[in-house]
C-alpha cells in the first residue's frame, strides 16, 4: 500500500514569483511616506503579516501613525498589490515546481496550500494550479502570523494527516519555525545561510528530484 503523506507549500516565493509584487507594494508606499525601503529590509517582511509588515517599515523611517492611517495605507498597499497582479500567468510559476506537484499528485499524495496571503485563491487560480490542491488555507483561514504553526497545523487537519506525515516547503526563516514547532519536515527554499534551521534545503525546485520525493513519501 501506498505511504500517503501531506505536502504543504508556501505561495509567496514557493510556488510563485508574486513576492516581488508585494515588495514594488510596499516600496511604492514607502516612498511616499519619505522611508527608504530597500531589497535588504525587505528580507524583514518575509512570512510576516501584512500589518506587521507596515509597523516594520514605520519603524525603518521611525514614522508614527494613528490607527486609521495605517488602515489606509494597509488597504492601499494591497490594491497597488492586486493591480500587479491582473495579468499574471502560469508563467510566474517558479522553476521546478509543476514537476514535483505533478509528480506528487501522480504519486497519490496530499497537497495542501499554507499561506499567509488572503489573495492565494486568485494567484493559485489564474496560474493554472488550483486543481493540483486537495486542501487551501491562507489568510483569510488564521488569526495567528508565522512562526506560530497555525496555517499549517489547520493544512493538516483539512488533509487528516499528522503532523508527522507533513512536509512543508517555505522561503521564510517564520515559515520554517512554524514547521519545527508543528513537528512538521520543513523544507527551505532559498538561501542556505537564512534558512539553516530547515531540515532539508534546496536553492530552488529544480534541484529537489524523484529520489527525494520518493524518501519523503516512503
Amino acid at each position: 500500500m501506498t505511504n500517503i503523506k501531506a505536502f504543504i507549500f508556501d505561495l509567496d516565493g514557493v510556488i510563485v514569483d508574486t513576492a516581488r509584487y508585494h515588495f514594488l507594494a510596499w516600496q511604492k508606499l514607502a516612498q511616499e511616506l519619505g522611508i527608504e525601503f530597500t531589497h535588504e529590509h525587505n528580507e524583514q517582511l518575509k512570512g510576516v503579516s501584512r500589518v506587521r509588515s507596515l509597523d516594520i517599515i514605520l519603524e525603518l523611517g521611525g514614522v508614527q501613525a494613528s490607527q486609521e492611517e495605517k488602515d489606509k495605507w494597509l488597504i492601499q498597499k494591497n490594491e497597488d498589490y492586486l493591480s500587479y497582479l491582473v495579468n499574471i500567468d502560469e508563467s510566474e510559476i517558479l522553476p521546478g515546481v509543476l514537476p514535483v506537484l505533478h509528480y506528487l499528485k501522480n504519486k497519490n499524495q496530499l497537497i495542501a496550500l499554507g499561506s499567509a496571503s488572503k489573495n492565494a485563491r486568485p494567484i493559485l487560480e489564474k496560474t493554472g494550479v488550483m486543481p493540483l490542491f486537495d486542501a487551501i488555507v491562507d489568510g483569510n483561514d488564521v488569526s495567528n502570523a508565522k512562526p506560530d504553526p497555525e496555517v499549517f497545523l489547520q493544512a493538516a487537519k483539512k488533509l487528516n494527516a499528522t503532523n508527522e506525515n507533513s512536509i512543508v516547503f517555505e522561503d521564510s526563516v517564520a515559515g520554517i519555525q512554524a514547521a519545527n514547532t508543528a513537528n512538521m519536515v520543513s523544507i527551505g527554499i532559498g538561501d542556505a545561510t537564512t534558512l539553516h534551521e530547515a531540515k532539508h534545503l534546496f536553492k530552488d525546485f529544480t534541484f529537489i528530484d524523484e529520489a527525494f520525493l520518493d524518501t519523503l513519501i516512503n
